[in-house]
């Protein structure tokens, strides 16, 4: 799952699999493969970079789970933004 906020701050989870396109009209409207649309305060590059993010730890998870055959369950988190740097 990746965090997005709504416009109004709102954070939520989204299935990053439904995601079918992403486009700005200036606002960023996500589209899911069921025709939802959902309008968020992160730029569409943002939602694409947390997309490979997300999919980069699914396949580093299962790359963990091959090299430890004992171990049965990986460690997935949720992908936030990045902190602001303090001045």
């Amino acid at each position: 799952m990746i965090q997005l906020h709504r416009l109004r701050g709102e954070r939520f989870l989204l299935n990053p699999d439904l995601i079918e396109v992403i486009e700005s009209t200036p606002d960023t409207v996500v589209t899911l493969v069921d025709g939802r649309k959902t309008v968020v305060s992160e730029s569409p590059e943002e939602v694409a970079q947390r997309v490979v993010r997300f999919r980069a730890a699914v396949l580093a998870a299962s790359d963990a789970l091959r090299e430890e055959p004992g171990r049965r369950r990986a460690e997935l988190t949720v992908l936030t933004a990045p902190e602001p740097e303090q001045e």
